[in-house]
C-alpha cells in the first residue's frame, strides 16, 4: 500500500512539473541567463498571462544583447502586442548599426507598423535598388512618337519611410518627366542622338521629394520610334472636316428640297384657287341671266369673242412654228 501511495505521489509531482515547465518557459529562462540577459521567471509568466509568446520576445532580446543594443523587454513586448514583427525589427536595427545608419528602435517599430519591410529598407540603403520602367511614349514637336525605357537607381531614405510615397510614385514621376522632355524636343532625331538629355532633364527636377527613396541616377535603357502621330492627327482632322462639309451640303440640299416642295405646294394651292374661281364664273353668268343683268345675245357675243380670240392664238402659234430659222452669215 505504501508503494502504491508513493507511486501516486510521484505521478502527481511529475504531472505538476510537466504543467509547470509547459506554462513557465524554464528552458528559455536558462538560455537568457546563459546569454547574459537578465529576465525573471515572473516576467516570463506575466508574458504568458498577457498572451505574449515569450520566445518571440526573448530570442530577439538575446540577439540584440549580443549585438550590443540596449533594448528592454517592455519595448519588444509592446511592439509584439501592437502587431509588429519583433524579430525583423531587431534584425533591421542590427543591420543598420553594422552599416553605420542611425535607426532607433522607435523609428524601426514605426516603419514596421506602417506596413513596410524595415529590414529590406535598411538593405536598400546599403545596396541601392534598380527599378525598370515600361516603355513610356512621348510625341516630339514634329509629330513623331518616341518610346523610352528607363532604369531608376534608388536608395531607401530611412527618415521618410513613414509617410513617404512608394515605388509607384517614383515610376509615375519619371514617366511624366520623360513625356515632357520628349514633347519639348523639336525633332525625334534629337532624342535619338542624345538620349542622355532625357535622364539629365528628369534627374534635375527633384522627383524624389516626398517619397521614401532617394534617386541616385536615371539611365535610358532603350529608345524606339513609334507612330507618326502628327500625320495621323492631320488625317483624322481632314476626315472630320470632310464629314462636316458633307453634312452641311446635305443640310443645304435638304433645305432646297424643302423649299421646292413648299413652292410646289403653293402653286397647287394657287391652281386650286384659280379652278375654284373659274367654277364660280358659270354660276355668276347664270345668276346674271336670271336677274336680267345680261341678255342672251350678249352672252352669245361674249362666247363668239372668246372663240375668235382662241382661234387667233392658235393661228399665231402655228405661224411661229412654221417660220424658218434665219441663216447665219
Amino acid at each position: 500500500m505504501e508503494l502504491i501511495a508513493l507511486l501516486v505521489i510521484a505521478g502527481i509531482i511529475l504531472v505538476f512539473l510537466m504543467i509547470l515547465f509547459t506554462f513557465v518557459p524554464v528552458g528559455l529562462w536558462i538560455s537568457a541567463l546563459a546569454a547574459g540577459v537578465k529576465v525573471g521567471i515572473g516576467t516570463l509568466v506575466g508574458m504568458r498571462l498577457r498572451r505574449v509568446s515569450p520566445r518571440r520576445v526573448i530570442d530577439p532580446l538575446i540577439k540584440a544583447h549580443k549585438a550590443g543594443l540596449q533594448l528592454t523587454t517592455n519595448q519588444l513586448e509592446s511592439h509584439y502586442l501592437a502587431g509588429g514583427n519583433v524579430d525583423r525589427v531587431v534584425d533591421a536595427i542590427i543591420a543598420a548599426q553594422r552599416a553605420d545608419i542611425n535607426l532607433p528602435f522607435e523609428r524601426g517599430a514605426a516603419i514596421d507598423l506602417a506596413g513596410r519591410d524595415v529590414l529590406e529598407a535598411v538593405q536598400m540603403s546599403v545596396n541601392p535598388k534598380v527599378i525598370e520602367t515600361p516603355f513610356i511614349a512621348g510625341v516630339a514637336m514634329n509629330g513623331i512618337e518616341v518610346k523610352a525605357k528607363a532604369r531608376i537607381t534608388v536608395r531607401a531614405n530611412i527618415e521618410r519611410l513613414v509617410g513617404g510615397a512608394g515605388e509607384e510614385t517614383i515610376v509615375a514621376r519619371v514617366g511624366e518627366g520623360i513625356v515632357s522632355t520628349i514633347g519639348s524636343s523639336r525633332s525625334h532625331t534629337s532624342v535619338l542622338e542624345n538620349p542622355d538629355m532625357i535622364s539629365q532633364t528628369v534627374l534635375g527636377k527633384g522627383l524624389d521629394s516626398g517619397t521614401a527613396f532617394e534617386i541616385l541616377s536615371i539611365d535610358i535603357a532603350d529608345v524606339d520610334i513609334g507612330k507618326n502621330i502628327g500625320a495621323d492627327l492631320q488625317t483624322e482632322q481632314a476626315m472630320a472636316d470632310k464629314n462636316i462639309a458633307q453634312a452641311k451640303a446635305e443640310e443645304r440640299r435638304a433645305m432646297a428640297v424643302a423649299q421646292e416642295q413648299e413652292m410646289k405646294a403653293r402653286v397647287q394651292e394657287m391652281r386650286a384657287k384659280v379652278v375654284e374661281a373659274e367654277a364660280e364664273v358659270p354660276l355668276a353668268m347664270a345668276k346674271a341671266l336670271q336677274e336680267g343683268n345680261i341678255g342672251v345675245m350678249d352672252y352669245y357675243n361674249l362666247k363668239n369673242i372668246e372663240s375668235d380670240t382662241g382661234m387667233r392664238n392658235a393661228i399665231n402659234k402655228l405661224t411661229d412654228q412654221s417660220e424658218p430659222a434665219p441663216r447665219r452669215k
